[in-house]
């Protein structure tokens, strides 16, 4: 991690801390476990709120091409270092909620969808939105990974039921700065690659 990775965090907390959830980039332990269970056939690959790509880069790591990768970026400054950083990957600079409504793909394509966002600092609609166009988008066996820095996963029960989803915890980031852990949200009656944690 480089000064020139902290300093648009920073940037971003000063002005919004809500939208940005973080002083810091995430490191290297929770975007390896974030991304742990992603291959290239899992492809494409939407991320969401990548940030300045540190979980883009363990992707790349795990064998994705970077044409594969839709970054969703609502940060100009964010979104310009990526485009800058990954230049054949699809940077779309909106709100991740407006997923749905975009027509990226032509039906249910996308393998996972990897979520940077600050869920827990979301309102329940917004949130709402954002999981339900992700689920939209994916192919049916297709999973959304979400982490968090809190006790529970950070979308309430209620909210995954609604939408006919389930959520497995699949480790925790001890190593990262604070500690976080990673769920995997998917529909309900799709084979667990693990036994379900309670969420």
């Amino acid at each position: 991690m480089t000064i020139r990775d902290v300093l648009p965090f920073l940037r971003a907390w000063s002005a919004a801390p809500l939208s940005v959830g973080a002083i810091a980039p995430s490191g290297p332990a929770l975007a390896d476990l974030i991304t742990r269970e992603i291959t290239p056939a899992s492809g494409p690959i939407v991320e969401l709120g990548p940030g300045t790509g540190v979980f883009t880069r363990a992707l790349l790591a795990r064998g994705l091409s970077e044409e594969d990768l839709t970054l969703v970026e609502l940060g100009a400054d964010f979104a310009q270092m990526l485009r800058s950083r990954f230049p054949l990957a699809r940077v779309l600079e909106v709100d991740a909620a407006r997923l749905g409504k975009l027509g990226l793909y032509a039906g249910p394509t996308v393998g996972a969808v990897v979520s940077g966002l600050p869920l827990l600092n979301l309102p329940p609609k917004k949130v709402y939105g954002i999981l339900a166009g992700a689920f939209e988008i994916m192919r049916p066996n297709g999973a959304f990974y979400q982490f968090t820095y809190g006790a529970r996963c950070p979308v309430p029960r209620p909210m995954l039921e609604r939408l006919g989803l389930r959520a497995i915890r699949i480790g925790r980031a001890f190593a990262n700065i604070p500690p976080a852990t990673v769920y995997r949200i998917v529909r309900r009656g799709t084979l667990s690659l693990t036994a379900p944690d309670p969420i």
